[in-house]
């Protein structure tokens, strides 16, 4: 039974958020048609990006916690992270957008989000010789430098819903990543990242999520705010 280990944490995470897609309030069931193709970029580019890492022993998986079912180098399961987490996070960034519709987008928070760039950049480049800590960083630097830089294109993401979104999604996220680095279910190479640990969680995981997260609310919120606009003109 060990070997279903890391699937039936997917199915713990998923389980709440999908039973409560059906509450009156948000009606997140309604938005599927948004979420699902919101995902499918984001999804491939880290079911790439993950298969790299694995390749250079950035990270790896235990035998004994996973069913053993590879796509390329990387267990099912992790294929099904990149689709499970996402939607457990559009979830809680809808249920914001639902009952905070006051809930405006500020420079201030555009120029916190470009500090945040900016720090990450330094650090990439400081740590350049630690793969997951650099990689990750200039990722997300990456990201919003073109996410601001582009901002009457994205003019849909609201960038204090999603700070605050990522905050509450901080604690289930760093709860499954504590149950899959703890049992361990996914092994870290500490010589390719900085070995500063949220219990047994590598920092780096914090940023990465937050990429995650950040692409899928990107293309989500053109994909619906662009729908909706069409109706309007209608």
């Amino acid at each position: 039974m060990t070997h279903y280990t890391y699937l039936l944490i997917l199915l713990g995470a998923i389980a709440g958020p999908l039973a409560l897609s059906f509450d009156k309030k948000v009606h997140f069931y309604k938005k599927w048609k948004y979420v699902f193709p919101a995902m499918i970029l984001p999804a491939v580019f880290y079911i790439v990006w993950d298969n790299w890492f694995t390749a250079e022993h950035v990270w790896s998986f235990n035998p004994e916690y996973i069913l053993n079912i590879f796509v390329y180098k990387l267990p099912l399961e992790e294929v099904l992270f990149f689709f499970v987490v996402p939607y457990c996070c559009m979830f809680i960034y809808e249920c914001i957008r639902s009952y905070f519709p006051n809930l405006r987008c500020t420079r201030t928070a555009d120029y916190a989000l470009g500090i945040l760039a900016l720090l990450l950049l330094i650090a990439a480049i400081v740590f350049r010789e630690k793969m997951y800590t650099s990689v990750t960083f200039v990722l997300n630097a990456f990201f919003i430098g073109v996410l601001l830089s582009c901002r009457n294109y994205f003019n849909g993401f609201n960038t204090n819903a999603f700070f605050i979104s990522y905050a509450i999604i901080l604690i289930p996220f760093l709860l499954v990543n504590g149950f899959l680095t703890a049992i361990p279910v996914v092994l870290y190479n500490d010589a390719e990242n900085l070995g500063m640990r949220i219990y047994t969680i590598p920092v780096e995981d914090i940023f990465y999520g937050m990429l995650l997260f950040g692409m899928n609310v990107a293309i989500y919120e053109k994909i619906s705010r662009g729908r909706i606009s069409r109706k309007d003109a209608k």
